[in-house]
Formats: C-alpha cells, structure tokens, sequence
C-alpha cells in the first residue's frame, strides 16, 4: 500500500513538473505612449441596441499620421514571409486567441516588402489608418509601413 502511495505521489509530482514546463513564458509587452493612445478605443452603446467604436480625441489625432511602433508579428496565414498580418504588444503565445493571456492592442499591417517571420520583436514605420467604416476588417491599420528594427 505503501508503495502505491509513493507512487502515486510522484505521478502526481512529475505530471505537475510537466504542466509547469508547458505554460508560456511570460513576456513583457512593448507598450509605448502610442500604443497607449490605440487602446483608448472602446465600445459605447450608441441607442438602444446599437452598439459602436468610440474614439476618443487622442485617437483621432494620430489618424493618418505617420507613427513607429514596437511590437510582435501575428501572422494571419501560413508562410515565411509577410506583406500583410496583425501586429501586437505581446507575442502571439500571449495572445488570448493563439494562446494565453489577456486581449492585447492590434492593428492590421500592410507593407509593400515583404517581412520575414519572425517571433522577436520588430519596429514599424508607417501610416496610421483609424478604420470606422463598420465592414468587418480590422478597425486600425499601419499602411505603408516598413520595418525600421529587427
């Protein structure tokens, strides 16, 4: 009896030492003052039933202004390289949809050369686009934009 104790008891330590390997490593997000700005967007219900993006005016005002940021690539589809994917503070295995972790800011990235993947952290040059049509892209987009650190 004694020794299926023990035995137990070590399973049960072995499997925590396994789940303790699998967790993802946390990462410290690359928030910068703009990415600040990007996440003072929320959500208001307009009239009753109708919901819909506020942007405050700190916003607005970097709508169309060429700005840089840091942050991780999240691809949007399989391959090596990039002219297009969503670009966040956090790695894409902090991501609540790709991994773990809470919802972090993002917008979509458009580049006329392409970029390779990568999972370090990157710095972007580029236009920033408030997208408030209501179709279901992306609500923020850097176009135009181009790698400036790798």
């Amino acid at each position: 009896m004694k020794r299926v104790v023990v035995l137990f008891f070590l399973n049960v330590l072995f499997l925590g030492l396994l789940e303790l390997k699998a967790q993802v490593k946390v990462h410290k997000d690359l928030r910068t003052k703009t990415w600040n700005i990007i996440g003072l967007r929320y959500d208001k219900e307009l009239s009753p039933g109708k919901w819909g993006s506020v942007y405050p005016a700190p916003l607005k005002s970097l709508h169309n202004k060429v700005i840089e940021l840091p942050g991780y690539m999240i691809p949007t589809k399989v391959g090596a390289k990039f002219t297009e994917f969503m670009f966040s503070i956090v790695p894409v295995e902090s991501c609540p949809y790709c991994g773990t972790g809470d919802i972090p800011a993002m917008l979509q990235v458009k580049t006329s050369k392409s970029i390779a993947i990568t999972d370090k952290p990157i710095k972007l040059k580029g236009k920033f686009i408030i997208n408030d049509s209501g179709n279901d892209q992306s609500e923020f987009f850097l176009v135009d934009a181009v790698l400036i650190l790798q």
